[in-house]
């Protein structure tokens, strides 16, 4: 089974017949485990990663927040989490260790959309004590997913 999620991870789009050869799985069996993870919740959903700079007018902004929080009594770091990830903007939220509590990670069309995001929504929850903001310049892999260089870049030996 791990073998399994494991290349549908990687590549969603593989059907059971291209697992099954993979894995020496018969096609039915990798069939009824993709079936029964998808019921019980193991696999929440299935997505592309786009290149979103290649779509005319689809570039959008990212930012990884780092947040600190005051854990709450009998709900830990849960109910301000909970808070969060309700907002749109929000792509992953994860429970840290180390000099942070939560990493947000963020899309919106412009910079000023996150600014307003953090000030206004973000900061204003009670019990975050501390936000920092990185915007994220340039994505080189995603969820296993290699970017393509741009080929004046290579030109000018910003990959060598």
């Amino acid at each position: 089974m791990n073998e399994i999620l494991s290349l549908l991870e990687k590549d969603s789009g593989l059907s059971p017949r291209e697992i099954s050869e993979i894995t020496g799985i018969s096609e039915d069996e990798v069939s009824e485990i993709i079936s029964r993870a998808e019921r019980d919740g193991t696999i929440l959903k299935y997505s592309a990663v786009v290149d979103w700079d290649k779509v005319p007018g689809g570039g959008a902004v990212m930012a990884l927040i780092e947040v600190k929080i005051t854990p709450q009594r009998g709900a830990g770091y849960d109910r301000i989490a909970e808070r969060i990830l309700r907002y749109e903007e929000v792509e992953s939220l994860y429970l840290m260790a180390g000099a942070y509590d939560l990493a947000c990670l963020v899309r919106a069309d412009t910079m000023r959309e996150i600014s307003e995001f953090v000030f206004a929504h973000l900061a204003a929850i009670e019990g975050v004590t501390s936000t920092s903001t990185h915007f994220i310049m340039k994505r080189y892999k995603e969820k296993h997913s290699v970017f393509e260089k741009e080929q004046e870049q290579e030109e000018r030996g910003l990959f060598t």
